[in-house]
């Protein structure tokens, strides 16, 4: 993974709670263990009028022409909810989401996301409210997130956003949890050297 510094992108509105990881792509489409070709699934219920996912359904936002190729979805609370399945995260980056701007997420969901490269920013829902309306009022608008200086710009509002440190070194560095661990193999390998030939 190459990493996260910057990002710059339109964004789409996904105005509303608790969306839960079923919505974001259903258990059916839970087939493969690559981390693509998922996109298409993505919202499945309410993207598409038929199972078969050849007729969009109108009134869904990200069906709207305004929003097409927007790398940033803007939600709110409690996003990522339900179930564990990585595939979700999987999901919305394949589909072309860089990052996610919402008021909270599920913790397990949030974790998915920094091991896959997926930026998940909380603001508060005042700051999300000013967002939303920019974006109806400017579908073309851009989103600037500059993660070194855990900032969200659009316009003239910059959003300042709280991420841990061990979680920014890793997107920065494009680390999973995998990573993270082989840049101490060095140090494990010398530990493993000293240990008792018993243990």
């Amino acid at each position: 993974m190459s990493g996260i510094n910057t990002i710059v992108g339109r964004g789409a509105p996904l105005d509303q709670a608790n969306v839960d990881t079923d919505q974001i792509i259903p258990k059916q489409f839970l087939t493969g263990v690559t981390r693509t070709g998922y996109g298409k699934h993505l919202f499945h219920d309410w993207r598409y009028l038929d199972k078969h996912e050849s007729v969009l359904n109108p009134d869904f936002s990200l069906n709207h022409e305004a929003y097409s190729g927007a790398s940033v979805l803007l939600t709110r609370e409690n996003f990522g909810c339900g179930s564990s399945r990585e595939h979700a995260p999987w999901a919305l980056a394949d589909y072309g989401f860089k990052a996610i701007i919402a008021v909270s997420f599920a913790d397990i969901f949030y974790g998915n996301c920094i091991n896959n490269q997926l930026l998940p920013i909380a603001l508060s829902s005042a700051q999300l409210d000013q967002l939303f309306a920019r974006l109806s009022a400017s579908p073309q608008a851009e989103i600037s997130i500059d993660l070194p200086a855990q900032t969200v710009t659009a316009g003239d509002m910059v959003f300042s956003f709280e991420i841990a440190d061990h979680h920014k070194t890793n997107l920065l560095k494009g680390l999973d949890a995998i990573g993270q661990t082989l840049e101490l193999d060095k140090t494990i390998s010398q530990f493993e050297k000293k240990r008792a030939v018993w243990l």
